[in-house]
């Protein structure tokens, strides 16, 4: 799909005028303008020493890339070591190493020949040590190693590789009195000198940041360090809400100031597995994670927060201290409208902005804000002023760091989380090259509902609109089980737009026990939705008649018959055949011989059920099931797919079976087994993005002009790189 500016002038009405005009300026631009699209994903794993084992935990942190742009280089802090990517070809990296150090690495820059690294080495909070250990990018062998006398947290070198700078947090143990300031001993600033690019350890210099902050003065702990042409330093005090500015040379502070505080107006603060952004956070402390210079006067913080604060969004500074621009809550909306809203998080800091990367390219100036909850990179242009949005780049689970190479036209961010214990994703590093193609992503997002974002996510069931093509509606599963809710989508647009949400009530309130996976049109202007039961948590398997004004008209449970066979995994979706609902079972209950599962048939007009027996394919790794059912014209589409993402992931497929072939038999007799044809393989769809490949392909639809359009649930962003793919499979 072509992104036209037609299509983003249709999308404007829905937007309001906080954003409005962002939204003109992207579109007015848009023909001509350049984008980040990503290029490869490459998996952590790969680094990972021939004598470990491939479940072993390992993560890529803090990134950085030699001055050529050939190389990546990693801090792995589970793994205890630096890691290496070659990527002479960018849209193939390569595993090039991996170095053990003495500790934990917690940062890395580089200069021309060398990797600086601060490795933590602390025996206790309360006993912090660290060092500052060089090494070399060729033969990756330590050359030099400086004692830092605490624990280091970032490190950065300055552009004519004169000095390094390294912020030495001795953070404080959360455990200890609620994680209350102050706790000893304070942190500090340590800066070296460099000759050719190895520190020269003899002339360190220590600054005191004590006395500096009205939070905890006593304990400052410092989060991040960055450089300006001018060789001045700028420093967050993370916890202390502070900024300092220092002479690198000299190590002098030149200025300091709180970083201040916003009011949060709509802003999401219950975990209540709804999105409601109804909430209001008076003087919000920014608490500033990630800092880096726009100029040799402004700079720009990622609002994080830690002890008592984070804004959730982004500031740019004056190095008086002056406040040139807030971002408020415009970031957060929109990763929220691309489906990315975190609402395990919203208790805490939202999308938690964390890392910052800055960058010319082509004599333009990008700010990258990395939002660690949200999954997503939120990219602006330096204005001078009131920075431009130009897009929104997913970025797998929990980017922490990024670096960009202008010079080869890309941009790279670490990806931290590794759930191998949860048998989930493992740690990423993603590639994006800037071009003239249109941004890939988001596929899919919503609009703004007033002065407040339509919040969405975990879609899980998908149907056409019987008389307009491109119109479609979708449901959520029961992560958002408290907002149950049936979603309008308009596919006409580039990205789609949801532009409505009907909530699913019940005498008048919002429906509860509901695990929507499953839905389709009734022919009565209404629809009929599957659920998908959990006995041991009280959600009945059932089907529900909702009216087009979101109530509930009908509630039939599944029969005794059915439910005396029950497993977990139930009703994953639903279809109509005239008066006969089709309800796809997604794994095998206790009386299905293996690798089968059923088709359950219920009359709308007789009150019958019946059930024929479907074959799914045989997996080497987890298990195969149903995740959808979609009926169009002589046939049945039906998807089915594993539970294994990435390069595990191999059966992610659209099967039909011929409606000749549904002649329901009672439950509890012997079934009628239909025969499948392979209709559609989806792999290749969901590597299109180049990022990993995702378990939950679970939406399928077909308009009225006959063309299949395939949906990916997100899991609320739980666990989850919170990408939504919606996309189409052409005239079936």
């Amino acid at each position: 799909m072509k992104t036209t500016l037609l299509s983003q002038k249709r999308a404007m009405k829905h937007l309001p005028k906080t954003l409005l005009g962002l939204a003109i300026i992207s579109a007015m631009g848009s023909a001509q303008a350049e984008s980040f699209n990503r290029i490869a994903t490459w998996s952590v794993k790969d680094n990972l020493p021939t004598n470990l084992a491939q479940s072993t935990e390992t993560s890529a942190e803090i990134i950085t890339a030699s001055k050529d742009g050939n190389t990546l280089i990693y801090s792995d802090s589970p793994l205890g070591g630096l890691g290496f990517i070659d990527i002479k070809n960018a849209n193939a990296p390569k595993a090039a190493g991996f170095l053990a150090l003495d500790g934990e690495p917690t940062s890395v820059s580089t200069t021309k020949k060398y990797a600086l690294t601060g490795v933590n080495t602390s025996a206790s909070y309360t006993a912090p040590s660290g060092k500052l250990s060089a090494i070399d990018l060729n033969t990756h062998k330590e050359i030099r190693s400086c004692d830092l006398g605490g624990q280091p947290d970032s490190v950065a070198v300055s552009k004519d590789e004169k000095f390094v700078a390294i912020a030495i947090e001795n953070e404080r143990d959360e455990d200890l009195n609620d994680g209350a300031m102050p706790q000893y001993p304070a942190g500090n600033l340590v800066i070296l000198p460099l000759d050719q690019g190895l520190p020269v350890c003899a002339q360190k210099k220590m600054v005191d940041l004590r006395g500096l902050a009205k939070v905890a003065p006593t304990d400052p702990e410092p989060e991040f360090v960055d450089f300006n042409d001018a060789n001045e330093i700028v420093v967050t005090l993370q916890e202390n809400n502070h900024l300092v500015v220092v002479d690198a040379a000299s190590g002098k502070i030149l200025s300091h100031f709180p970083a201040g505080a916003v009011n949060l107006n709509n802003v999401d603060l219950k975990e209540e597995r709804a999105l409601t952004f109804d909430g209001q956070q008076v003087q919000r402390k920014r608490e500033p994670d990630a800092v880096q210079w726009l100029d040799n006067d402004r700079f720009v913080t990622a609002n994080e927060g830690d002890f008592e604060g984070g804004s959730r969004g982004f500031t740019i500074f004056n190095k008086q201290g002056d406040v040139l621009f807030e971002s408020g809550l415009e970031l957060e909306y929109r990763m929220a409208m691309a489906g990315h809203y975190p609402d395990k998080r919203s208790g805490n800091k939202g999308v938690e902005p964390e890392g910052l990367e800055v960058a010319s390219f082509n004599g333009e100036t990008y700010i990258f804000v990395l939002a660690e909850r949200a999954g997503l990179v939120g990219v602006y242009k330096d204005t001078g002023a009131k920075p431009e949005f130009v897009q929104l780049l997913p970025s797998g689970i929990a980017p922490e760091g990024a670096i960009a190479i202008p010079g080869r036209n890309l941009f790279v961010t670490a990806n931290e989380k590794d759930l191998i214990e949860d048998k989930g994703p493992r740690s990423h590093v993603m590639i994006y090259q800037r071009s003239q193609k249109a941004a890939a992503y988001p596929q899919i997002e919503s609009v703004m509902n007033g002065e407040r974002p339509l919040g969405w996510g975990a879609l899980s069931g998908l149907v056409s609109d019987t008389k307009q093509s491109k119109k479609f509606y979708a449901v959520n599963d029961s992560f958002y089980r408290n907002q149950a809710s049936i979603f309008t989508i308009d596919a006409s647009t580039t990205p789609a737009k949801i532009i409505s949400a009907l909530p699913v009530l019940r005498d008048g309130l919002p429906a509860q026990k509901l695990d929507l996976e499953g839905i389709t049109n009734d022919g009565k202007g209404g629809f009929w939705v599957a659920s998908e039961g959990r006995t041991d948590r009280l959600t009945p398997h059932a089907i529900y008649n909702i009216n087009k004004k979101g109530e509930i008209k009908k509630e039939i449970p599944f029969p005794a018959e059915l439910l005396a066979v029950e497993k977990r995994f139930g009703a994953e979706g639903i279809t109509r055949i005239g008066d006969t609902l089709w309800i796809a079972i997604q794994r095998q209950w206790k009386d299905d011989p293996k690798n089968t599962t059923k088709l359950v048939s219920y009359n709308t007009k007789t009150k019958e059920w019946g059930a024929v027996r479907y074959p799914t394919q045989e997996s080497k790794k987890g298990w195969v099931g149903l995740s959808e059912i979609t009926a169009h014209g002589d046939w049945v589409y039906i998807i089915e797919r594993d539970n294994q993402i990435d390069d595990n992931a191999k059966i992610k497929r659209l099967y039909k079976v011929a409606v000749s072939q549904l002649k329901p038999a009672k439950l509890g007799s012997k079934l009628p087994l239909v025969k499948k044809e392979l209709a559609h393989d989806f792999i290749p769809n969901l590597k299109e993005g180049n990022g990993y490949v995702t378990d939950k392909i679970e939406g399928f639809a077909i308009d009225s002009k006959g063309v299949g359009f395939a949906l990916t649930d997100n899991d609320g962003v739980d666990d989850s790189s919170g990408e939504t793919l919606f996309f189409t499979i052409g005239k079936m």
